[in-house]
């Protein structure tokens, strides 16, 4: 096991092709997939075929950047994965954040909590000058973790879906950071001034 991260609570690493029927799993519940595909399951065929496949070429072109499948610091139960990769083929200096825990890790801080060690990295350690994050308009649970991780509203967009899924209506949102906002922030946050 390849580990990339570490948090107090989870453990960030590099997925394995022993991970199809965690992918499965995770992609096969319905509210999981609800602002993604309108809850419809990925196939095994396509996680095995596609998906993994892609998450593994992206470990041999960027070593750092990729999608991480996370996991429970203590007990090592599979939670979800974060997506943490280039927005442009080469370029490493943007990169979009993105984050799919399966149900019963929602509500308990790990999406944040993840989302903002791989910020912290990103800038840090990564050459990134830009963090970017999509969904959907109506999905105010991953918006609250992207406000909370310190990304801030640029824009909404409506893109043409092959198939629409119940809210694709209202569009879909971009958020972002910068480095030098993200060291402003850090900054005041370690001399008292903001919240961390």
């Amino acid at each position: 096991m390849t580990v990339f991260l570490t948090t107090e609570r989870l453990v960030l690493r590099r997925f394995t092709a022993a991970d199809v029927d965690h992918l499965v799993e995770l992609d096969g519940d319905p509210e999981v997939m609800r602002h993604l595909t309108g809850g419809r399951p990925t196939a095994r065929e396509q996680v095995e075929g596609e998906l993994l496949p892609l998450y593994l070429a992206h470990y041999r072109r960027y070593g750092d950047l990729g999608w991480w499948a996370a996991e429970e610091r203590a007990g090592g139960a599979f939670l979800g994965w974060f997506e943490f990769r280039p927005t442009r083929d080469g370029d490493r200096s943007e990169v979009e954040l993105g984050y799919r825990l399966r149900r019963a890790a929602w509500g308990l801080g790990y999406a944040t909590e993840g989302a903002r060690a791989l910020v912290r990295r990103g800038f840090t350690a990564l050459g990134v000058r830009r963090v970017v994050a999509y969904t959907m308009t109506v999905n105010a649970g991953s918006r609250r973790v992207m406000e909370k991780t310190g990304l801030s509203f640029v824009r909404t967009f409506h893109e043409d879906y092959p198939e629409a899924i119940p809210g694709s209506e209202h569009g879909e949102v971009e958020y972002a950071l910068t480095a030098g906002q993200w060291r402003a922030r850090d900054g005041a946050a370690r001399s008292g001034i903001l919240e961390p």
